[in-house]
């Protein structure tokens, strides 16, 4: 057989299956159409021009168009078929199982009850990370007070500027107070935000690796804070510290807090799943844990506005107490006293039926 022969045949199947592919379009287009057509108008937020007849048909329309895709994949129809069947059904797809909220309402579920119930979930971790902080500064402290040495150990150059060892309790009480005349100490606040930002994010990444370098990261980072406040109170002044942190810090120590808690509570679904696969322990601590630590990106905003002006306009030790107890008895009431609506945020969508 030449290949002059071969020809008439080539044709001949390249026929049939062009009018394969148009008996399989022409069958099923009209079901492609009012689905393309409802999910154009989904699309567009134009849901109340479509009839209730339409939105009962979309499950089945779906359904129907997936299956065409996979008939049309598995007889190798033509490639403009396959390409308009693969857009549609994935278009189709989020309209039917994607979230039917808008951002309002997302940041409505999450403030009003999602992020408070998430951080009640995690309170064994909280416990624990609260536990390891306040130890961390003890260690600080005792470190700083039996070797002076260890303060430069735990308080770095930059950060520490002329809050060392042997500075005189006037240049300490001048670095509390008369800020507003001095950017410098703006430029250490802005250093001190810098680096709380990173622990928090450290702190919950590293939880992956069962918690344990997540608890090794709040000692070394509260243990600085301890060697600060060995200093300030052997020059007096460390009430007047503790109400110029007290400002800022009840927000952004217990965003800390919160990202500690959550990187803990990774690490010990890993390590600790119970009768749940790993796979699943994990997946539903790493969902719970990214709703606290999306709430811990708002308080340290919170935490930065309270550092660049507020503690700037108050220049006095007992305004900065009044305003740093209103943050945390803020935060507590809304933690661990609200409840709101706790129902899981994004769980309205249209299902299949």
């Amino acid at each position: 057989m030449n290949a002059a022969s071969l020809i008439p045949d080539s044709v001949s199947a390249i026929e049939s299956a062009a009018l394969r592919s148009d008996r399989f379009r022409l069958e099923r287009e009209a079901d492609w159409q009012r689905l393309e057509a409802i999910v154009t108008r989904m699309e567009k937020g134009r849901l109340r021009r479509l009839s209730d007849e339409d939105l009962l048909a979309l499950p089945g329309l779906y359904r129907t168009v997936a299956s065409s895709l996979s008939i049309a994949r598995e007889t190798s129809l033509d490639a403009a078929t396959l390409a308009y069947l693969e857009a549609l059904v994935q278009r189709a797809w989020f309209v039917v199982y994607g979230p039917r909220t808008s951002l309002w309402d997302w940041l409505r579920g999450f403030l009003g009850g999602g992020w408070s119930a998430a951080v009640r979930a995690i309170w064994i971790d909280l416990l624990v990370a609260l536990a390891v902080m306040v130890a961390g500064v003890a260690v600080g402290w005792l470190l700083v007070a039996h070797d002076v040495n260890w303060y430069h150990a735990l308080v770095g150059g930059d950060m520490a500027g002329s809050r060392v060892p042997g500075a005189t309790p006037q240049a300490l009480r001048g670095t509390l107070f008369g800020e507003a005349e001095r950017p410098g100490m703006s430029v250490f606040a802005a250093q001190l935000f810098s680096n709380n930002a990173q622990v928090s994010i450290l702190a919950f990444a590293l939880g992956f690796a069962f918690g344990l370098p997540s608890l090794m990261l709040l000692v070394q980072n509260m243990a600085s804070l301890g060697a600060m406040l060995w200093l300030y109170s052997g020059a007096g002044l460390l009430v007047d510290f503790a109400g110029w942190l007290a400002v800022h810090g009840t927000t952004e120590l217990f965003a800390i807090l919160l990202a500690g808690g959550a990187g803990l509570h990774i690490g010990r679904a890993l390590a600790f799943p119970g009768n749940r696969p790993i796979l699943q322990a994990a997946s539903e601590a790493g969902r719970r844990s990214a709703l606290v630590m999306t709430g811990v990106v708002l308080m340290l905003i919170v935490a930065a506005l309270l550092e660049g002006f507020a503690r700037q306009m108050v220049d006095q030790t007992f305004g900065r107490f009044v305003i740093g107890g209103f943050m945390l008895s803020l935060w507590c009431a809304y933690f661990f006293a609200f409840r709101g609506n706790s129902r899981p945020i994004g769980s309205g969508k249209v299902r299949a039926a």
